[in-house]
């Protein structure tokens, strides 16, 4: 990736992430607080972003000892509930996370005071892609942006290199003033017209737009696949990990094998339907290769080139598992079989949820129906497990083996720890 510059630098509060809920109900609850008339929904949105004390003393007509006692009153209600009535905008931590994979300098430089920002980032889990983190002291009236964005720069930077990305002319105005690129995320609270005029070198209206600007292309996403034998709690850490990197802020497509467009589907009836008994082993592997396949060009891939993270209920260890294992067809026919899916796509992680028999056994039948595959015998399942393990034993760095024999809770500590190593 040949990236445009050297430092990114990002404004926090409607840039990185969409925040505004929680200032304004915390803006209105200082106002009602000190006896001020309410203020519209609209002149609440613009506290999002400039110092507060300056929004206090412009929108309300407050005092200088007036806005102090606002912010005061403003930061009962936020430190504790107000800050975590945020969420990333959706594709921010994809951005991040390619900036510093890339060797990037990412830094934060935001009026807000810098605990709260620590706090946030540690929050969504982007403190790890990040360089610096500026913003300001709890003692501060104001803040110039400029030294901001300053605090936030490698000592020594050159401004030539480096990019500001902010939703509100101080942003802007900052950063030229101080030789930097500035750009424009017409997605947060600017007003019509706001960035241009304030002359940003490119305004843009979404943020995939400005992701692809600022990388030379689109962020590529994470695929993460989950293993294990029939029983082993699959579904319900797909359930959590889906809902925990979407709290982080990454787009998420939840998909499974064999399955996850319409043809794939279609062959997944066939496979699984007690109607195919009898079908031989070589049919059955050919079959989930050409559903591979199709998932794959259907919806993996574009995914992935979306910068989305792909969570796949198994993938192509399940077939090497169930049938060069299970089957007894060997590695070497199902690795060529599948040998379009691998020049396209490998999952960079995959979290092997592993359970004794017995516990596997008593699942499945506490459960739906029993498919064809699952009422196969013990001996094959013994074979499933094996080629588990070996799967594990040549790619320790892929493949994360979880004891899934515990609680939901330690189990998904576990899934979390992988993922967000490979984050």
């Amino acid at each position: 990736m040949a990236l445009k510059y050297r430092y990114y630098l990002f404004d926090f509060d409607g840039t990185v992430a969409d925040t505004g809920e929680g200032i304004r109900r915390s803006v209105a609850y200082s106002l009602e607080k000190l006896g001020f008339p309410a203020l519209p929904e609209a002149t609440l949105s613009r506290f999002i972003g400039p110092p507060l004390h300056d929004s206090y003393m412009e929108y309300c007509g407050m005092t200088d000892e007036q806005a102090e006692a606002a912010i005061a009153a403003y930061r009962e209600r936020y430190v504790d509930i107000g800050l975590y009535e945020s969420r990333l905008y959706p594709g921010m931590a994809a951005l991040l996370r390619s900036l510093h994979r890339a060797g990037a300098w990412v830094g934060i430089a935001s009026a807000k005071p810098a605990f709260m920002l620590q706090r946030l980032a540690k929050h969504f889990g982007i403190d790890g892609y990040l360089n610096a983190i500026s913003g300001t002291g709890l003692g501060r009236h104001s803040a110039d942006k400029r030294d901001l964005i300053l605090a936030a720069l490698p000592e020594g930077a050159d401004p030539k290199q480096a990019c500001m990305c902010g939703d509100r002319r101080f942003d802007i105005e900052a950063a030229k003033a101080l030789g930097m690129v500035g750009i424009g995320a017409d997605y947060g609270y600017s007003v019509p017209g706001e960035l241009r005029a304030a002359g940003a070198d490119a305004v843009f209206a979404d943020l995939p737009a400005m992701a692809e600007h600022l990388l030379g292309e689109r962020p590529r996403g994470l695929f993460i696949s989950l293993e294990g034998s029939d029983g082993c709690g699959k579904s319900t850490q797909i359930a959590l990990l889906k809902e925990y990197l979407e709290k982080r802020g990454f787009e998420t497509v939840l998909t499974r094998e064999p399955g996850g467009c319409p043809i794939s589907e279609r062959i997944r009836e066939v496979i699984l339907s007690l109607d195919s008994r009898g079908m031989s082993a070589e049919c059955e592997a050919l079959l989930y290769a050409a559903s591979r396949i199709e998932h794959v060009r259907e919806v993996i891939e574009p995914a992935l080139d979306c910068g989305k993270i792909v969570i796949c209920d198994r993938f192509l260890d399940s077939s090497i598992a169930y049938q060069a294992y299970g089957r007894e067809l060997g590695e070497d026919f199902i690795r060529q079989i599948n040998a379009k899916t691998l020049e396209r796509v490998r999952p960079d992680r995959t979290i092997l949820l592993t359970v004794d028999l017995a516990v596997s056994r008593k699942r499945m039948s506490q459960g739906a129906p029993l498919d064809r595959l699952e009422l196969e015998k013990d001996d094959f399942f013994h074979r499933v497990q094996a080629g588990y393990t070996r799967l594990a034993q040549a790619e320790p760095d892929r493949v994360a083996v979880v004891d899934a024999s515990r609680s939901i809770e330690e189990v998904f500590e576990s899934v979390r720890a992988a993922v967000d190593e490979a984050l």
